[in-house]
């Protein structure tokens, strides 16, 4: 019999980046799944495989885990994103998951947004919380569908998230990564900050577990504790968790306090209820 994961990938579009797998356990049929949205400041030099770990390890414990990959800006195997074509390819292929859990049994797994989640790092924790709104989104806003989208999660973890794009490029967090991503200032263009910059459109309205590193010099704390505070002004269910010691990274490693803290939270069912 088989001990490591199953892995089946999967395609969203002709571009190389648009890409996801579908890690499953290799003797059990999962009952929750698990998206995984990888960071690295919207760049196109780094991709799906910073979730490597973390998708072996949900697959250990019994969960199938969504990993998937997005176009992004400057050089690198992922080129030819930034806004609005990352969230579009972020939305395509968290939808694409309903036709390729129907081909493996899992249907009812995915139509339940109690038992979906979804999990991301660093500007992957933007995305997560993008994603965990698109239900709340505009009509025609960059990566929702027309009739909405066909995968709603039930609970968001962001981790060492970048959560308020404004404050970001004050910050001058990434050396000017999120102008990149959106190709403008706040003041350039205002409206693509309101509908990329998850503080911009709260409530999300879905369950939320901000990670953030205590040492954390990269993305600072304040960016989830700040988002924490606003989140739960707007009436979304919050928890905050400041981890002492652990840094930007931290979340990646399976072993790590942060991690098991997420693994912890999503595995209580009080918390994977969508509003």
């Amino acid at each position: 019999m088989a001990t490591g994961p199953v892995v089946h990938g999967y395609r969203y579009g002709p571009h190389p980046a648009q890409a996801a797998d579908l890690w499953l356990p290799p003797n059990a049929r999962p009952e929750r799944v698990v998206v995984l949205i990888h960071g690295g400041f919207w760049r196109a030099r780094y991709d799906r495989s910073l979730e490597h770990a973390v998708a072996a390890d949900l697959t250990a414990r019994g969960w199938a885990a969504w990993n998937v990959d997005y176009r992004a800006v400057g050089p690198g195997p992922a080129d030819g994103g930034g806004w609005p074509r990352t969230p579009r390819d972020v939305g395509a292929a968290i939808d694409l998951l309903a036709d390729v859990a129907a081909g493996h049994g899992l249907a009812d797994v995915v139509a339940d947004p109690a038992r979906v989640a979804v999990v991301g790092h660093s500007a992957g924790g933007c995305l997560a919380l993008w994603a965990g709104a698109r239900h709340r989104l505009p009509p025609g806003a960059p990566g929702v569908p027309e009739g909405g989208p066909r995968v709603r999660p039930g609970a968001v973890v962001a981790q060492s998230a970048v959560c308020d794009l404004v404050t970001a490029v004050a910050q001058r967090l990434g050396d000017g990564a999120v102008e990149a991503y959106l190709g403008a200032t706040p003041d350039g263009d205002p409206a693509a900050y309101v509908l990329a910059s998850p503080a911009a459109f709260l409530p999300i309205g879905v369950p939320l577990l901000l990670v953030t590193g205590a040492d954390d010099d990269v993305v600072p704390p304040v960016q989830s504790v700040a988002m924490a505070d606003a989140a739960r002004a707007a009436g979304d269910d919050v928890t905050l968790a400041v981890v002492p010691g652990e840094g930007h990274y931290g979340p990646l490693d399976p072993e790590s306090t942060g991690w098991r803290l997420a693994r912890s939270w999503l595995s209580d069912p009080s918390a994977r209820i969508a509003r």
